[in-house]
C-alpha cells in the first residue's frame, strides 16, 4: 500500500482533533494509502515533541519552511493562526505537497484569492477543515435537500454563540488567545463562528446573494499577551447579519462569545414549501424533521437518530444506534479528501469552495461598517 506521509503544522486543540483523524481513519475506512504520521512542526521545541510523542508523529522540527522541504512529506496540514495560512500554503503548493488547511481559508478574501491561485497554479489537491459538513445529521439534511424532499427553500437560520470571552480581564493575543488579536485572526467570531454557520449554509441551500450585518465589541480594550500594554480590541465580539440567497431564500445568522451559559451552541433551521429541518449540534446525531405531507392527524415535528446502516458513514462504526460523536467528523473528512486524491476528484470544500465563505465574511464586515446592503463577491 502506498504511503501518504503528514506533516503537521502546530499542535493546538485543532492539531489534536486532526491528529485523532489521522490515526483512526485506516482502522475504519478501507484507503488505498497507509498514512504515516510523519512529523509534527512548532517553534516551541520542547511542547511539540511532547506533542510528537503522544500522537505518534516520528519526528519534529520547529521551522514550518524546514517541514516543507522534507522529500518524506506528501502533505502539510495547516493548524497554525489565519495570519500565516497564505504564507505556508503557497510554499507547500510550489513544494507540490498536498495541503489541508484549517478554517477559516485566511485572514480575508484577498489573502484567500492568492491562495486559491497558489494551490490551482500547482495542482494539488487541497481542503479546508469545514468538518461539521461530515457529522452524519448534517449529511443527511444535504441528501433530503438535493433530493427535493423540503421543495422550494424560504428560510434559513443559523446561530452559533458561546461565552467565554465575557470576562474583561482576558487578554489578548498570544497562545491561545490569538483569536482575539485581530492582526492574527483578521475578525472574530465572523471568522471564527460565522465561518462555520456560513459554510453549511451555502453547501446547504446554495450562494448567498447579499447580506446587512452588524457588529459589536463589547469589551473595547484588552491587554496583549505579547506586548504587556493594553491595546485597542480590532475584533468582533458579536455578530448577526440578514442574507438573500440566490435562491430566492432569507436568512438570519447570529454568533456571539457573550451568550452566558453557551459554550458552542451551533442550531440551524431551514423552512421548505414541504418539509422543514433542524439541526443542533449539542444533540449532533439527531435531526429533526417536519413534513407537511404526512397524514394530518400524525402530522408533527419527529427525531431521526442517526446512527443506522443506511445513514451517512455510519455503516463504517458500531451497529444500529449506538452514537458516535464531534471527533468522527474528522475522520470522515480525512476519508473523503484520500477517496478523493485516489478517484482524482476534488473533494469539498476545496480552497476554491472555502473562498466563497471567505467572501461572504467580508461582505458581513463591510456591511457592518457600511450599514446597508453589501454584495457577496463572486468567486472568480
Amino acid at each position: 500500500m502506498k504511503q501518504l506521509r503528514v506533516g503537521m503544522i502546530g499542535y493546538g486543540f485543532m492539531g489534536r482533533a486532526h491528529s485523532n483523524a489521522f490515526r483512526k481513519v485506516g482502522n475504519f475506512f478501507d484507503l488505498d494509502r497507509e498514512i504515516v504520521m510523519k512529523a509534527a512542526c512548532a517553534r516551541n521545541a520542547d511542547k511539540v515533541k511532547a506533542f510528537a510523542a503522544q500522537w505518534g508523529y516520528q519526528s519534529v522540527e520547529t521551522d514550518w519552511r524546514r517541514l516543507i522541504a522534507r522529500e518524506d512529506i506528501d502533505l502539510i496540514d495547516i493548524c497554525a493562526p489565519n495570519d500565516v495560512h497564505l504564507e505556508i500554503a503557497a510554499a507547500a503548493a510550489k513544494a507540490g505537497k498536498m495541503i489541508l488547511c484549517e478554517k477559516p481559508l485566511a485572514r480575508d478574501g484577498k489573502e484567500g484569492a492568492r491562495m486559491v491561485a497558489a494551490i490551482e497554479k500547482a495542482g494539488v489537491p487541497n481542503m479546508v477543515w469545514y468538518n461539521y459538513r461530515r457529522i452524519p445529521a448534517v449529511t443527511l439534511a444535504k441528501q433530503l435537500i438535493d433530493q427535493g424532499k423540503l421543495g422550494r427553500i424560504f428560510h434559513y437560520r443559523a446561530k452559533f454563540l458561546q461565552d467565554w470571552t465575557i470576562s474583561p480581564d482576558l487578554p489578548q493575543g498570544g497562545q491561545g488567545l490569538w483569536r482575539l488579536d485581530a492582526k492574527v485572526a483578521g475578525s472574530g467570531v465572523t471568522g471564527d463562528l460565522l465561518a462555520h454557520c456560513i459554510d453549511t449554509a451555502v453547501w446547504l441551500n446554495g450562494s448567498m446573494d447579499e447580506v446587512n450585518a452588524m457588529t459589536e465589541t463589547f469589551v473595547k480594550e484588552r491587554k496583549h499577551n505579547l506586548t504587556g500594554k493594553v491595546e485597542k480590541v480590532g475584533i468582533d465580539d458579536a455578530c448577526a447579519f440578514l442574507a438573500r440567497f440566490k435562491n430566492g431564500s432569507l436568512a438570519t445568522f447570529e454568533s456571539t462569545r457573550y451568550a452566558r451559559g453557551h459554550k458552542a451552541l451551533y442550531t440551524f433551521e431551514i423552512n421548505g414549501e414541504h418539509a422543514s429541518i433542524a439541526w443542533d449540534l449539542h444533540d449532533l446525531h439527531r435531526l429533526a424533521w417536519f413534513d407537511h405531507r404526512d397524514e394530518g392527524r400524525l402530522r408533527g415535528w419527529r427525531s431521526i437518530h442517526v446512527t443506522d446502516g443506511d445513514h451517512p458513514y455510519m455503516d463504517k462504526w458500531w451497529v444500529p444506534g449506538l452514537a458516535i460523536g464531534y471527533e468522527h467528523s474528522f475522520v470522515h473528512q480525512v476519508a473523503d479528501f484520500l477517496d478523493g486524491v485516489s478517484k482524482g476528484k476534488p473533494a469539498s470544500p476545496t480552497f476554491r469552495d472555502a473562498l466563497e465563505t471567505q467572501y461572504v465574511c467580508d461582505a458581513v464586515l463591510k456591511s457592518a461598517k457600511t450599514n446597508r446592503w453589501e454584495k457577496v463577491a463572486p468567486v472568480a
